[in-house]
């Protein structure tokens, strides 16, 4: 299995902060959201290669970052955890994708920076883990992963708590399987408070349909909007994330998200 990190955004809402640093790269709880994310990661069993789909702009930055990032003594613990100590050390492959972009007004889309990676890198024929790189969470990603890994694609879930709030995100409602049975991208009346997360699995049944859904002319941008096609013809099953989970859109969930991972 592989994972794809989105991180091909402009983060127009968090100028000044994101007009010179990628919103990945910008700390909480003194280290940058991604190094979050990746250490997380290494709680996944079986991941070969992740790959951080960026920007014309921030590519450089992302490749300093984890060239850093690898060179650290302690890269190779973070990673094998339990198979270290089992004395099955494992590497995981971090690979930078430049999508080409230069601004926001030619950006490809999320769903169209998977698709570039699916077929630059031709990964169709393993599962897919996609998370966005402003996404943060408490739960361990393995958990998530050894929930999903025997479907054809999962999504995680959480619930908000609150309908009025569910208007600015994927709105999902459920059978007593947890499959989805409607999904709809930031509805203006929202039907439950189960919120669609941006962390996915996809199996390698499900991937080529990614270049379907482009094909037809569908939008590229939110990943989302995928999952809102998919789910009518493909059964989608969902997992309810526990903890808390931070996506990092505006300047008070950033401080919001620096104050928690600091006591971390």
């Amino acid at each position: 299995m592989n994972a794809l990190i989105l991180a091909a955004g402009y983060a127009t809402r968090l100028y000044p902060l994101t007009l010179k640093k990628a919103k990945p790269l910008l700390e909480v709880g003194g280290k940058p959201i991604i190094e979050w994310l990746f250490d997380n990661l290494a709680s996944v069993p079986a991941l070969q290669t992740v790959y951080i789909v960026t920007n014309d702009k921030f590519a450089n930055d992302f490749q300093n970052w984890a060239n850093a990032y690898q060179d650290r003594p302690a890269f190779a613990d973070r990673q094998s955890g339990s198979d270290l100590r089992r004395g099955r050390h494992r590497e995981i492959k971090i690979k930078v994708i430049n999508d080409g972009s230069k601004s926001d007004d030619d950006k490809l889309g999320a769903i169209g920076d998977i698709n570039l990676v699916l077929t630059r890198e031709n990964l169709t024929n393993d599962d897919l883990l996609v998370i966005a790189g402003d996404n943060l969470f408490e739960q361990p990603l393995s958990d998530f992963v050894n929930a999903a890994k025997h479907s054809q694609a999962t999504v995680a879930v959480h619930d908000v708590g609150n309908l009025e709030a569910m208007k600015k995100y994927g709105t999902v409602t459920i059978d007593n399987r947890g499959v989805i049975t409607n999904f709809e991208e930031k509805p203006p009346k929202p039907k439950s408070t189960l919120a669609a997360v941006a962390l996915y699995y996809y199996s390698r049944e499900v991937l080529p349909l990614f270049t379907t859904y482009l094909a037809a002319g569908n939008n590229p941008d939110q990943p989302g909007l995928f999952l809102q096609w998919l789910y009518t013809r493909k059964p989608v099953n969902t997992f309810e994330i526990e903890g808390r989970w931070l996506d990092i859109g505006s300047k008070e969930t950033l401080e919001e998200a620096d104050k928690i991972f600091a006591k971390l």
